[in-house]
């Protein structure tokens, strides 16, 4: 008998180096683990859009001026090549903002389109609001599961009777590997399972290590 498979909801922003790091580690849960992961996306922008002025400078004018672009080509590229290329476009600009350091500009949008195969072309839809509809559609299925005080990643997984339980994480860095992410994947189906677990958390002392990617 073939061994039943798990099916995890992955919603995410490029342009977060955190979900980047929970992102690699569900790609090691599919190696260690029956699991398929289906990738959405959320925005940061489109999260924050409502609180702009709260929040710090810097901040606001990163959203204002790098959160939109990268999130639009990805749902264009969906809209148009379908829902397989979402997780693939999605590793080769995380690799390219992230891994390689080189933000998320033009060029490297550019490059992570060629990458995978893609129009080039896609990039242009960075600058238009096209499938803005689709993306805040994407946006607020995965933020309706889990509740307006997170970011992102969303990760929904089954829980009691096999319903969907959806949690803002784990953040982690590194991301792990090997049986030290099936230990997290499996403690994370155990907190899904028990009725009204909502959150566990402590402060972060470092910041996103890539360097096992």
């Amino acid at each position: 008998m073939s061994e039943s498979r798990t099916t995890a909801d992955f919603w995410f922003d490029p342009l977060c180096p955190w979900a980047w790091m929970t992102s690699r580690w569900m790609l090691e849960v599919e190696k260690v683990r029956p699991v398929d992961v289906r990738w959405h996306v959320m925005s940061l922008a489109v999260l924050n859009e409502d609180k702009l002025d709260e929040l710090p400078a810097e901040y606001r004018e990163m959203l204002e001026t790098q959160a939109w672009g990268p999130v639009r080509v990805v749902v264009a590229a969906q809209q148009l090549h379908g829902d397989e290329v979402v997780g693939k476009l999605y590793t080769a600009l995380g690799t390219r903002f992230h891994n390689k350091g080189e933000g998320p500009t033009v060029s490297a949008v550019r490059a992570a389109l060629e990458d995978v195969g893609l129009p080039v072309s896609l990039a242009e839809y960075a600058e238009k609001d096209t499938y803005d509809a689709e993306l805040r559609a994407s946006h607020h299925e995965g933020i309706s599961k889990v509740g307006q005080d997170v970011g992102t990643p969303v990760i929904a997984v089954p829980g009691p009777d096999g319903e969907q339980i959806a949690f803002f994480g784990p953040v982690v860095t590194p991301a792990p590997k090997g049986e030290e992410a099936a230990r997290l994947w499996d403690g994370t189906l155990l907190v899904a399972s028990v009725p009204g677990f909502y959150e566990l958390k402590r402060s972060r002392t470092q910041g996103p290590d890539f360097s096992n990617l």
